[in-house]
């Protein structure tokens, strides 16, 4: 799905539960196109799970293994796909750092319910929630440098949307409309704002 949209797969890592992909995505892809990438995991775990099914014709098993990794990628943790989805939806109401914010708070919420809730953790599952929070803790510590790469794309793309905000500031920009910034009381266009931040003499 990634390349009939034309977006490059930079790197897919295996890991015992599945493998995660991460993509060459522009910050400020059309919304359908991310969400369209990002549906195809789950689509593409059922399509083999009926697969293996007449390869192996032991149901039982490999339903039991299909729904463990299934509800597993769907849960809302970053960076698998139910996060992932979780973010594109915050997006379309929040501004674009504050919705970062929230998929990683609640991914550190949702990891730590599951590791003190669940009494017959398995040491490899254990394992692989301590290295999820690992990751999380990862973007945690990249939120700036993404929210600078979201607002320098729209500088250099002058992307173009039917919804418009009036923001306070380059901090509180949202993803799916034009931001109108106020400052000093004035009105800037996104435009206007972005090029006197970024414009270089």
């Amino acid at each position: 799905m990634a390349k009939l949209l034309n977006v490059e797969t930079d790197a897919i890592y295996i890991y015992p539960l599945g493998g995660i992909s991460k993509f060459n995505m522009p910050l400020n892809i059309n919304i359908y196109k991310e969400f369209l990438i990002l549906i195809m995991g789950p689509v593409f775990q059922n399509i083999a799970f009926m697969i293996l099914i007449i390869i192996f014709n032991d149901y039982d098993l490999i339903l039991k293994l299909h729904l463990g990794i299934l509800i597993f990628n769907l849960l809302p943790i970053y960076p698998l796909d139910g996060g992932k989805v979780l973010n594109i939806i915050f997006t379309c109401f929040f501004q674009y750092k504050l919705s970062y914010k929230i998929g990683i708070f609640i991914s550190y919420l949702v990891t730590i319910v599951i590791l003190f809730s669940n009494k017959y953790l398995s040491i490899n599952m254990l394992l692989t929630y301590v290295f999820l929070i690992v990751i999380i803790r990862r973007e945690d510590c990249k939120i700036n440098i993404k929210y600078n790469k979201f607002l320098v794309e729209r500088y250099l793309n002058n992307y173009k949307f039917k919804k418009s905000k009036i923001v306070n500031n380059d901090n509180n920009f949202y993803r799916l409309k034009s931001n109108i910034v106020k400052d000093g009381g004035r009105y800037y266009s996104e435009k206007e704002y972005l090029d006197k931040k970024y414009h270089v003499f």
